[in-house]
């Protein structure tokens, strides 16, 4: 988990383009950036790396000679440049030891980016960004489409009845009228107002072309891609869509930038310190001041609220990254402990599975809502807004307890579950709450490792003014961490649970105590593993027999299925493979032949097509045309010979013999094997013939193939009631490790003694391990 902060958010600054005067770069929070060294420099960079250094390295400002060259539209900030006498650079034209002229220049990137994730890499140095580009249009503002069944050329007009001109002059009250003429004065000001509209328009086409905040970062080489990845989907995105709404409506991100700009020219002409420009564009800019205020929450972890003065009015859009409030485990550098430190220590979260989240209904039953204010203080403020549409919300508030489910809330006749969910997820995103396991007095609750002692005096006064009557905070820290016991345990009385059910809310919500849960693993006992195996070996030696058969006493040979010989023209007998002979029948290889005997088809190599060719007991490649075989050609199949064929047909035998002779040994092998036998505690079971079995452990028992499977199977079987056998399979899904035992009474709508009374029935079964 890494968190953004001052150290690895350098800055976050504003840059445009414009088609006329190039890239600028705007405004930059904070005004002071100083130069940031690399601690290991790169050896390794590109070409087009070297060309950007070397242009980086190039001076501030040019000397009186070069002044009037070209620069390819990058002009200075604002684009504005100093006077040949002056030769000191003001100290907001240079940004972590860059100039701000450079910078614009590589920070306004083409429109294949537009939209998209810009990273540059300014070693160590991180540039990230969102850039936006006007449309292809070339104007910010989308055309307003005209309405169907209204002529374009439409012109309402509108008489006064107690006009002076003449009946005869006056136009009707609606009427569609053509071009008016020169001398009308209603039209000369239309065409006036078309001419500014057009200037207007010619203005903006030429001026801004793209904008891009830019969020400058030095983050550790593994935290990069986190670090990236949330400031990019929660923050830059989000805002330059802000940005980008407010300047298609209004054209405000182009009419600040001028104004920002046109400020630092004067302010650099009367040579006013930084500090004094920096507070006065803040004041006067509402623009500087949502730059400001995103690199103040930001890095501070808060939710940015941005005010955006436009001329359509105030927008006021929020933005943020998800703050943790929870962590799985405990932070390893000491930095990141630094800032976890108090946080809520949980697997509850992390052991999600996307399997678990498209269950239906698993996170209605799984989490309840802990307020991480008082519930009074915040239907006050809901209250005090007078708005109507937050009556359901302040019903939620008052409903919502954090020993209920979503999935309880949503079943009262006041809001539905989808009502529950969406309220849940707006106080969860404005972080006046958070989701919890629901609180129970059953449960244990234990003093969590990662809770910040340094807070323990404050905490300590907070929680008497809570609790006046309750026993010190510290005392009360101090039993829960003797001994893991149940919560209930703590409590003088049944009386007093609900008090005391608050008190641990106010523990958890300041990550003073986090729950001890308990998960588990299916174990397969060795006598069960002994008892699987067995039945697949036996079902393995009852299987089907081998294709060939073994060899008589006298050593007659089976037949063997014929199939016809495939070679190539000229090809020996000798050549040919051993397992291309098997395929010929024993009987026909082993029978005397004659020069009528039956032809076996063969293939000609040459011609592809079947012919035939008889088997002929001597040497001579003549045959009879009387016997109906062609005459011998240089493409005709070699006939092994008689010495072939018996080597042929005893090495089938061997095989025969050795298929056999292994088939009978396992057998003897099976039948000298202990019979399983099921004993009632297979877990103590220590019989001889186990000694060589190691127990198994199924890690995830809702997703078994094979004999894992089986396994499962097998201790169903030995399950004596009924009705723990019934529940074994619906409980198999919960027996992963990183389902909590204690959310199985939830999740079934099951009641709590239900579910461990099943639990313990199959407690034999399972090995358990208790963590957060």
């Amino acid at each position: 988990m890494s968190f953004v902060n001052p150290d690895n958010l350098i800055a976050v600054a504003l840059v445009i383009n414009r088609s006329r005067d190039g890239p600028a770069f705007v405004f930059h929070y904070p005004p002071a950036v100083l130069p940031v060294n690399a601690e290991t420099p790169s050896h390794d960079a590109a070409d087009s790396e070297d060309i950007l250094l070397e242009r980086l390295s190039r001076p501030l400002f040019r000397s009186s000679q070069d002044h009037h060259e070209p620069r390819g539209g990058a002009g200075g900030a604002g684009g504005h440049h100093l006077p040949e006498h002056d030769t000191a650079a003001v100290p907001w034209e240079s940004v972590a030891g860059f100039p701000t002229r450079d910078l614009a220049s590589i920070l306004t990137p083409a429109r294949p980016y537009h939209k998209r994730l810009f990273q540059l890499s300014l070693d160590p140095l991180l540039c990230v960004s969102y850039p936006i580009h006007v449309p292809e249009s070339g104007k910010w503002k989308r055309a307003k489409k005209s309405k169907p069944g209204r002529p374009p050329s439409a012109v309402v007009v509108v008489v006064d009845e107690a006009d002076n001109t003449p009946a005869a002059s006056r136009a009707p009250s609606i009427a569609v009228s053509a071009p008016p003429t020169p001398v009308d004065a209603e039209g000369a000001a239309d065409k006036d107002k078309e001419k500014d509209k057009r200037d207007e328009d010619e203005e903006k086409r030429s001026s801004m072309t793209m904008f891009n905040l830019v969020f400058i970062l030095r983050p550790k080489k593994d935290q990069t891609r986190e670090l990236v990845d949330a400031l990019y989907s929660n923050i830059a995105k989000k805002v330059n869509k802000a940005f980008k709404y407010s300047q298609q409506h209004s054209d405000f991100v182009w009419k600040e930038s001028k104004k920002i700009l046109a400020t630092k020219d004067r302010a650099r002409e009367d040579n006013k310190r930084m500090s004094q420009l920096w507070r006065d564009l803040v004041q006067q800019s509402s623009l500087a001041a949502s730059v400001q205020d995103i690199y103040e929450a930001v890095s501070q972890n808060r939710i940015a609220t941005l005010h955006l003065d436009t001329a359509a009015g105030v927008l006021s859009p929020s933005v943020q990254i998800p703050a943790p409030l929870y962590v799985a485990d405990l932070p390893g550098p000491p930095d990141e402990a630094r800032r976890a430190r108090g946080l809520w220590l949980t697997t509850a979260n992390a052991f999600l599975t996307q399997d678990t989240l498209e269950e239906p209904g698993f996170l209605d039953r799984h989490f309840g809502l802990l307020l991480m204010e008082d519930d009074k203080k915040i239907i006050a403020e809901l209250q005090a807004d007078g708005d109507p549409s937050a009556l359901p919300m302040v019903e939620f508030v008052r409903l919502s307890k954090p020993t209920m489910s979503f999935y309880q809330v949503g079943q009262s006749n006041i809001l539905s579950l989808s009502q529950v969910r969406k309220f849940a997820q707006h106080f969860i995103f404005w972080r006046r709450a958070m989701a919890v396991p629901p609180l129970h007095a059953r449960d244990t609750y234990v003093v969590s490792p990662n809770c910040d002692l340094a807070r323990l005096p404050a905490a300590s006064a907070g929680w008497q003014r809570a609790f006046p009557l309750a026993p010190p905070l510290a005392n009360l820290l101090s039993d829960m961490s003797v001994c893991p016991r149940p919560y209930k345990t703590f409590c003088p009385s049944k009386v007093h649970r609900p008090l005391y059910l608050r008190m641990l809310a106010w523990l958890l919500r300041g990550g003073w105590v986090t729950q001890l849960c308990t998960f588990a693993y299916v174990v397969v006992w060795p006598e069960i593993v002994y008892q699987v195996d067995y039945e697949m070996e036996a079902e393995e030696l009852e299987g089907p027999t081998p294709s060939t058969s073994p060899h008589s006493a006298g050593g007659t040979a089976a037949a063997v299925s014929i199939s016809p010989l495939t070679t190539a023209a000229g090809a020996g007998a000798l050549a040919r493979p051993h397992n291309q002979l098997a395929h010929l029948d024993e009987d026909a290889i082993l029978s005397p032949t004659s020069t009528g005997a039956a032809p076996i088809p063969a293939t000609s190599a040459a011609a592809g097509k079947p012919r035939q060719v008889s088997i002929a007991s001597t040497t001579s490649e003549a045959t009879t045309a009387a016997s109906g075989s062609l005459p011998s050609t240089a493409g005709a199949v070699p006939i092994p010979s008689t010495t072939e064929r018996a080597a042929e047909a005893a090495r089938l035998a061997r095989i025969a013999q050795r298929v056999s002779r292994e088939a009978a040994d396992k057998a003897a092998a099976h039948a000298r094997r202990v019979v399983p036998e099921a004993t009632p505690h297979p877990s103590t079971n220590r019989s001889p013939h186990l000694a060589g079995v190691a127990p198994h452990i199924i890690l995830d028992a809702k997703k078994t193939t094979g004999p894992e499977s089986r396994y499962l199977a097998a201790i169903s079987s030995r399950l004596r009631d009924d009705r723990v056998r019934q529940a074994w399979a619906t409980m198999c899904r919960y027996f992963d490790g990183h389902a909590a035992l204690e959310r199985i009474a939830l999740q079934e709508e099951m009641k709590r003694k239900e579910a461990w009374t099943l639990l313990t029935a199959m407690s034999e079964y399972l090995i358990c391990t208790r963590h957060w």
